[in-house]
């Protein structure tokens, strides 16, 4: 989607200085270190998409998990770097991802989507196979303003990118240019119906962390941003919290929870001027605890 507006700063990815989790006062002045992260986190998905009712004609939020049967609960991948260059400033990047799919035998709701410029029906008793993948990508710089013996507190800015691939694949029917919305499903089409959207949202937050006994410390960070650009727009919060453990010099350990939230809007400029279908938005959140282990070097 993005793509297609001429917005490819996908390579992007944001800041979340959340893994400031080793202490900054307890590195030397000038000193770098790096941290690379690996972990899962169990998420719990709420996904919806902006579609009409090809009977009614009105818009609606058909819903993922509930009316189109994906996995609301998985356990997933995700893996972090990081680099402090001094004391003070620090450089992240991570990346996570969320791929579902799900075959439903018969639809109980008709719905009319708007994919790729394109307008489709799916009917009432159809066939259908959903694909939902969500990969998201972060890259940033912190700042650490206020520092102490045991905590720090900081700044965040950096990107999110999102790339996001919906589709469909059964029976659909395809709607063409001149038709009316009734004989949308006269039109068969074979093949998977899909858009995809790389939506790269900026961010900034504030990340902190404590170290409340020796070799613990509770960490914190939360994000936040809207952005309106073009026939896109789109807004993100995102929040974490937990603990990490130090197991070793080198190898440390770290429970959290994580609550992510993301809104992508983006109005299609479809062939079929005359027919009224929903703009492309869709609504992705999730919430769930997170573990990982992590080499400092």
């Amino acid at each position: 989607m993005l793509g297609k507006i001429g917005i490819s700063v996908l390579g992007l990815l944001i800041a979340s200085p959340c893994w400031a989790q080793e202490p900054m006062s307890s590195l030397p002045e000038d000193d770098s270190k790096s941290v690379i992260r690996i972990g899962g986190f169990y998420s719990n998905s709420n996904s919806s998409m902006d579609v009409t009712n090809p009977i009614l004609g009105n818009d609606f939020e058909i819903d993922f998990e509930q009316d189109l049967k994906l996995e609301e609960s998985q356990f997933l991948p995700f893996f972090e770097v990081f680099y402090h260059f001094n004391d003070k400033h620090s450089l992240y990047i991570d990346w996570k991802q969320l791929h579902r799919n799900a075959d439903v035998q018969q639809i109980t709701t008709p719905f009319q989507v708007n994919l790729d410029d394109q307008i489709y029906d799916i009917q009432l008793g159809a066939k259908i196979k959903t694909t939902l993948n969500i990969d998201i990508a972060r890259i940033g710089y912190g700042y650490n303003f206020l520092q102490g013996n045991n905590y720090n507190l900081g700044l965040s800015l950096g990107l999110h990118a999102m790339f996001i691939e919906t589709g469909f694949e059964g029976n659909i029917g395809a709607c063409i240019d001149g038709g009316s919305l009734d004989t949308c499903g006269a039109t068969p089409t074979n093949q998977m119906v899909e858009e995809s959207v790389t939506a790269p949202l900026p961010d900034i937050g504030v990340y902190g962390d404590y170290e409340f006994m020796p070799g613990f410390r509770f960490t914190a960070h939360a994000q936040y941003f809207y952005i309106k650009l073009d026939d896109l727009k789109g807004n993100l919060v995102d929040i974490r919290a937990g603990v990490e453990a130090e197991i070793t010099e080198n190898w440390h350990m770290t429970a959290a929870f994580n609550y992510y939230e993301v809104d992508v809007d983006y109005v299609h400029k479809a062939t079929q001027s005359d027919l009224h279908v929903a703009n492309y938005n869709l609504h992705y959140s999730f919430i769930g605890p997170m573990l990982s282990v992590s080499y400092h070097f």
